[in-house]
């Protein structure tokens, strides 16, 4: 069958481009035809889209000498980003006609339609959900599914509530990746078939590993953070300093190489996997840094982000056992002594990857 997948695969960062990946392999291997729906914002491209980020950050946003100065630090790195990250789609992922609009939606055919990974369901850039993610563009009569779709976070306004409610139940089958999903599909009523893994962590490490062209060799901590934490980045600083190990940050935010560790800019996806892969340690907030680092067998320290959103993480690790990698003392480097026992955790994700294939088999049934 031919699917269809629309998804957060468009913002530049290695989380969104590496899930839609594997959520295309996954479906082909399942004797499937499948493409990402190339579904783009223009209020979240260039120089729009850090003037929507703005409008959330009132403290830069009302004052004009500020402004300016958030957009020229931003800019220049956001728009070499925006370029290597759009050649890395083009190599890596099948997709549609560039869509920017619902009547460019509406013009699309499939046999099922997907809401895909990541958090589809959550406020975007301009702090408003999107009706697309939910598939509202679709025909009534359109096969309507969900695979691990996220909400990004656990408390919402009583009239999204009423929205998510009405969309939802337009749904021929869903899944989600959190636990704390499911809870919130039951509380409103909404059939769920269940929790299920990230698309990344239906692949194994040996899976990645192919797209690693050259192993990094020296040994360092690897700091991989999506939000402005400062304590974090202290943390990091002060942890590979104990360790006696040279701190390295990758990261596609060039803003990033003033909160310390040797800055790796927006490298390819196989650079990207390699550091991660070969890393001592890893820092991160990231769920996907978290789901590459299990993925890798690597010793990690989480530490939650500071947004609300930590529910992501904390799902991942209660599923595998692993709450106890997460820093709540920020002068503990004990877990660097704490290895963790992957031979359980390999069991646990080789019966979860079972589990959820299964389950995806099953939603694409027609």
């Amino acid at each position: 069958m031919n699917i269809k997948v629309i998804t957060r695969h468009a913002p530049s960062n290695y989380g969104s481009l590496l899930q839609a990946m594997a959520t295309i392999q996954i479906i082909e291997s399942l004797g499937h035809q499948c493409e990402i729906i190339d579904y783009r914002k223009k209020n979240e491209i260039g120089i729009k889209g850090i003037l929507t980020a703005l409008q959330n950050k009132p403290s830069w946003n009302k004052n004009p000498i500020k402004k300016c100065l958030y957009i020229a630090l931003r800019y220049p790195g956001e728009k070499i980003a925006t370029v290597l990250f759009e050649r890395m789609r083009s190599k890596y992922l099948k997709m549609t006609s560039r869509c920017y609009t619902i009547n460019d939606l509406k013009a699309l055919t499939a046999d099922i339609f997907m809401t895909g990974s990541d958090q589809v369901w959550a406020p975007l850039l301009d702090g408003k959900y999107d009706k697309a993610y939910f598939l509202d563009f679709t025909s009534p009569n359109s096969q309507k599914v969900a695979y691990a779709a996220s909400f990004g976070k656990t408390q919402f306004s009583e009239k999204i509530i009423k929205d998510y409610k009405h969309l939802l139940s337009q749904y021929n089958a869903i899944t989600v990746r959190e636990s704390h999903a499911v809870k919130l599909l039951q509380d409103w009523s909404i059939e769920c078939e269940g929790q299920v893994l990230d698309p990344t962590l239906l692949l194994d490490a040996q899976q990645w590993s192919k797209y690693i062209t050259k192993e990094i060799k020296s040994k360092y901590v690897l700091i991989y953070e999506i939000h402005n934490n400062p304590l974090l980045d202290d943390y990091a600083k002060r942890f590979s300093k104990h360790m006696g190990l040279q701190l390295i940050r990758v990261s596609p935010s060039l803003h990033q190489i003033t909160r310390g560790g040797k800055m790796i800019f927006c490298p390819s996806l196989g650079t990207f996997l390699s550091y991660i892969k070969n890393a001592q340690y890893i820092i991160t907030d990231s769920f996907h840094g978290t789901a590459f680092a299990i993925n890798f067998n690597k010793e990690f320290i989480e530490i939650l982000p500071n947004n609300k959103t930590g529910s992501r993480n904390q799902s991942l690790l209660q599923l595998t056992g692993l709450e106890d990698r997460i820093i709540v003392d920020y002068n503990d480097y004990s877990l660097a002594d704490k290895r963790i026992n992957y031979a359980k955790v390999n069991e646990i994700m080789k019966k979860e990857r079972q589990c959820s294939m299964h389950i995806l088999s099953l939603l694409l049934e027609n």
